[in-house]
């Protein structure tokens, strides 16, 4: 299965009781799934079957649904009241030296022009012929938006692949690198025991060579690269997943950046510091990324 972005957006246009409706989904990432409906007034009452519709298609993300309700009832028309208020009122402006007042301008004044009512009827038997067309265009619009964040998906997988490949050959170069063969890693280990007895006299010569193997030990960082290479393989596996990953990737992806902040503390050479810096730079690229992921 092909990861799925939480990012989107998607459309779908109708007619219900001879108007025109459009449904408008805009998605982008988010904890849970947050829905946040637009709609025009008397289609408040759907707003739980919209929620639910959403529900069995989304797992997560924050939509923003707007619902635009096109065509008046009634056609456009003019208050004559509140206009002969304004032409008396721009009457008595002109006789003080104002300029006439032109009819353009007076049609622009708030109240003057008049729409129709913009809401659909809200009777029951209006309600029983409208609403199952209105959520059948809402699934059409949430069927454009899943398909525009599968999309944005197989580009996420692909990014994320990349950066594992990544991963993965930096934990090799880390496991082949010159500065943890045994040789290595003892002759460093005497140069620093004859610097410290030459140091000093009191040292005794046992404790201190019990006391460099246990920091040998701790230095080691044989488990860090398990893990590394452990976290790669079950990132790859959620790909074939069929429920949303993105919590297991965010999870997986804190892992890894755990490890690669152990490998350059537990470091005994400059080259391993290297490539301990350059796997954190991918892993925070991996986790910016993994958290678009449904």
């Amino acid at each position: 299965m092909t990861l799925k972005s939480m990012t989107g957006f998607g459309s779908a246009d109708g007619m219900v009781a001879g108007r025109p409706l459009r449904f408008e989904v805009r998605a982008v990432n988010g904890r849970g799934l947050d829905i946040r409906f637009r709609l025009p007034p008397g289609l408040d009452h759907l707003s739980q079957a919209l929620r639910s519709s959403a529900r069995e298609v989304l797992g997560r993300g924050t939509l923003q649904v707007n619902c635009e309700l096109s065509g008046a009832t009634e056609g456009v028309s003019i208050n004559r009241e509140v206009l002969a208020r304004f032409c008396d009122e721009a009457k008595l402006l002109e006789e003080k030296g104002f300029a006439t007042a032109r009819a353009d301008a007076l049609l622009t004044l708030r109240g003057v022009i008049e729409a129709g009512d913009e809401a659909l009827p809200t009777n029951e038997a209006s309600r029983k012929e409208n609403d199952p067309a209105i959520i059948a265009l809402f699934e059409a619009a949430l069927s454009a938006l899943n398909d525009s964040r599968e999309q944005e998906g197989k580009r996420l997988q692909s990014v994320i692949i990349e950066q594992i490949d990544r991963i993965e050959k930096l934990a090799a170069s880390a496991e082949n690198d010159p500065s943890r063969r045994p040789a290595a890693i003892a002759e460093k280990l005497k140069a620093q025991i004859d610097a410290l007895m030459g140091a000093s006299d009191t040292l005794d010569p046992a404790r201190l060579h019990a006391e460099t193997a246990l920091l040998a030990t701790r230095a080691d960082i044989r488990e860090e690269l398990d893990r590394v290479i452990a976290h790669c393989a079950a990132i790859r596996e959620l790909f074939e997943a069929v429920e949303p990953v993105g919590r297991r990737l965010e999870f997986l992806a804190q892992e890894l950046g755990r490890e690669s902040n152990t490998l350059c503390a537990k470091s005994n050479a400059p080259t391993l510091t290297a490539i301990g810096l350059d796997m954190k730079v991918v892993v925070d690229q991996l986790r910016e990324q993994v958290q678009n992921v449904e």
